[in-house]
């Protein structure tokens, strides 16, 4: 429809739509001439770029899934992964070379050049192969509760009807200039900002990585009208010296999720004439389920707001009925949004999609107005700096350091990042173990923001009867 506009802008170089269209067919040709066929999973290693996108589309094209990595993950959580998913084809970016060339995967290495080209492209065939909405687009990795990471498979109809949601509620416009400083490898930069404006013809505007002053130029420069990112990402916006100086006059929309946007955040930006959309969503609704508009910021503050248009959420009890007002019970989803299941986990999917409702693991109270205040987590997740960790992830490898007899990795609240990890370390009897060399010995096995900034000792955990740690009671006691 608007083959002349800029879809993207990523350094230097602008891309428009039909120069877009022209790079994802030959793409699309190139890697079915490489051997993928429908079905078999494309990996991409790398920071927010344009051929992150291209991959994304062209794998739609040929019927192929992506899977998108978290490249901040280690060498030997990135193999995990991969050897979960059976990828084929791993395209990484000039910055992750060497962590590709270590992986273990048996996926063909595929380098994306330095003018941004993916090596297959190039193919002259013109390829579409047919998709259903419920086809499998994407698969995106989280913690698993187990330890073991589970792949989130999202459709091409849960993310279109994802887009169309943020497209009902936040009013995207066609002139759209989006900001995408957040990583595409999450489900809220990419569902939330980057395809909604691509579907409206809007421009994204895409960022490496998130830095500050950066982000401010960009907003400045480019008039930047729409962005998402987690509140510390926001605080860090507020708190840069040229926050006072920058125009922010473009800025229509800013999209929050994570978790609550702190008073002083409101505050701070609303003195700049600016006001938030909060909203709360998982991997697992693409990412959408619950949204709070600008008009109701102040007078709902803490809430996350009502369900999104075309998705439907309750908050029930044990059985299932609905709590009344005040009363808390589990957040359960239900749309064409919310995903078909995790990937070659049949029981893991039961535990948690029963009767056509997603069960969420967060407890919940719903006021008179039907606004919905996110108060506990039946599961142990904590989000740190908009990233979910898995306890059991890092507890397992505590458990393998020298002199750990019993452990348990809580969240605590941090000022810049929401939430950090603390270790609670039960030692061996007559061990000494020393809280730096631990540490050290987690940033060599898993990513830096799942690493506690902590450690505490305790000379016992509490139980329940059948040896469960009681994970409320040891924030109750370590969590200060």
């Amino acid at each position: 429809m608007t083959p002349h506009r800029i879809a993207l802008r990523h350094c230097d170089r602008t891309t428009t739509y039909a120069e877009l269209a022209e790079r994802v067919r030959r793409l699309a040709d190139g890697l079915r001439r490489a051997g993928v066929r429908q079905g078999d999973r494309v990996a991409y290693l790398g920071p927010n770029h344009p051929a992150y996108l291209e991959v994304l589309f062209a794998c739609g094209r040929i019927g192929a899934v992506f899977v998108p990595l978290n490249f901040r993950l280690t060498a030997p959580e990135l193999d995990v992964v991969l050897d979960d998913a059976g990828a084929v084809l791993l395209v990484h970016t000039a910055e992750h070379a060497a962590t590709a060339a270590a992986l273990g995967t048996r996926a063909r290495r595929v380098p994306v050049d330095a003018d941004g080209n993916v090596e297959h492209a190039g193919g002259t065939d013109a390829v579409d192969q047919p998709v259903r909405p419920d086809d499998p687009c994407l698969i995106m990795y989280t913690s698993g509760s187990t330890g073991r990471p589970k792949g989130v498979v999202l459709t091409h109809g849960n993310l279109t009807w994802n887009c169309v949601n943020v497209l009902v509620e936040t009013d995207l416009a066609a002139d759209e200039r989006a900001l995408v400083a957040a990583p595409l490898f999450h489900a809220a930069a990419l569902g939330m900002v980057c395809l909604p404006t691509l579907l409206k013809g809007g421009t994204v505007v895409l960022h490496s990585s998130f830095d500050p002053a950066a982000a401010l130029a960009a907003i400045e420069r480019e008039r930047v009208t729409l962005m998402f990112g987690v509140p510390a990402m926001y605080d860090a916006l507020a708190a840069h010296e040229r926050w006072d100086a920058t125009d922010l006059s473009g800025v229509r929309t800013l999209l929050c999720g994570g978790s609550p946007v702190p008073t002083r955040t409101i505050e701070r930006y609303l003195a700049r004439g600016l006001s938030f959309v909060q909203g709360y969503g998982m991997t697992e609704t693409a990412p959408g389920a619950l949204l709070l508009d600008r008009e109701h910021l102040t007078t709902k503050i803490g809430s996350a707001g009502v369900p999104s248009f075309f998705t439907d959420v309750r908050v029930v009890d044990g059985d299932g009925t609905e709590v009344g007002p005040g009363e808390r019970g589990e957040v359960v989803v239900s749309g064409p949004n919310v995903m078909p299941g995790y990937w070659g986990l049949p029981a893991e999917t039961g535990e948690v999609l029963r009767d056509g409702w997603f069960h969420s693991g967060d407890v919940a109270t719903v006021d008179e107005d039907g606004c919905v205040r996110i108060v506990d987590r039946l599961k142990d997740v904590y989000i740190s700096g908009g990233e979910n960790v898995h306890p059991a992830e890092v507890e397992n490898e505590i458990h393998a350091f020298p002199g750990v007899a019993a452990c348990a990795v809580i969240g605590v609240p941090d000022e810049r990042w929401g939430e950090v990890g603390r270790a609670v370390v039960v030692p061996e009897e007559g061990a000494s173990v020393d809280p730096a060399e631990l540490l050290a010995h987690l940033r060599g096995r898993l990513a830096g923001y799942k690493v506690p900034r902590s450690v505490r000792f305790a000379a016992e955990l509490p139980t329940t009867g059948s040896g469960k740690v009681r994970k409320a009671e040891v924030r109750a006691r370590h969590g200060g």
